[in-house]
């Protein structure tokens, strides 16, 4: 239970520190002609897999670690909980593009910045299909541009295996945070990233690989 509430209070700092960022998104891409109108991504497409990794989320220096747990329950809806190591839920969400619904989640994270927050990242995380306006590219990639309301993603697709590797989220003048991807054969994301631009938040996620 103290470990617990040494972990929550750090949510606290998360929550009393006023935001502020800087810097612009990067212009310095190609533009070229679009060679397609939409990208579906291949990670947690699967209904039939329970996608299960171990988690670290570090919050301005400090360390929050977990299970976290994401299901396909149909064509749009996916279901998130994310638990302690000790198998002691925390929180549990379904999320899609249009919806969001929190069917439980414990008082100490309960917060609506904190909450926000993680719908924003975990939409973007388990997004299925993007449609594109523009495209570019640099020396290693291609890249899609995607509306996302006020916002924009960037899809970044290497040119040399085709895999997505890369989606920034952005506003019109600043990224806001990115997601990044290592898999070994663009079916299945052994490690993810989270990182937010604007302030001191990182969520890391490992397969896990059950004995």
């Amino acid at each position: 239970m103290q470990k617990s509430t040494i972990q929550f209070s750090l949510i606290n700092c998360f929550l009393a520190i006023v935001l502020i960022s800087c810097g612009s998104v990067t212009k310095n891409y190609i533009p070229k002609k679009l060679d397609k109108t939409s990208y579906e991504v291949p990670y947690f497409s699967d209904s039939k897999t329970d996608y299960v990794y171990k988690t670290n989320i570090t919050v301005y220096g400090n360390e929050i670690s977990g299970i976290f747990i994401a299901k396909k329950i149909n064509d749009t809806v996916h279901r998130i909980v994310f638990t302690t190591e000790f198998g002691n839920k925390l929180l549990d969400f379904e999320i899609s593009d249009n919806s969001f619904k929190v069917n439980s989640i414990v008082s100490e994270l309960d917060r609506k910045i904190l909450v926000n927050t993680l719908k924003e990242d975990f939409r973007l995380l388990l997004k299925k299909e993007y449609l594109v306006q523009e495209q570019f590219e640099n020396d290693s990639d291609e890249i899609y541009k995607s509306k996302d309301g006020k916002r924009d993603n960037y899809l970044f697709i290497s040119k040399k295996d085709h895999k997505l590797e890369k989606v920034v989220h952005s506003s019109k003048t600043k990224e806001n945070f990115t997601l990044i991807f290592s898999s070994e054969n663009n079916i299945f994301a052994e490690k993810i990233q989270i990182i937010h631009q604007n302030i001191k938040l990182k969520i890391e996620l490992n397969y896990f690989k059950s004995e």
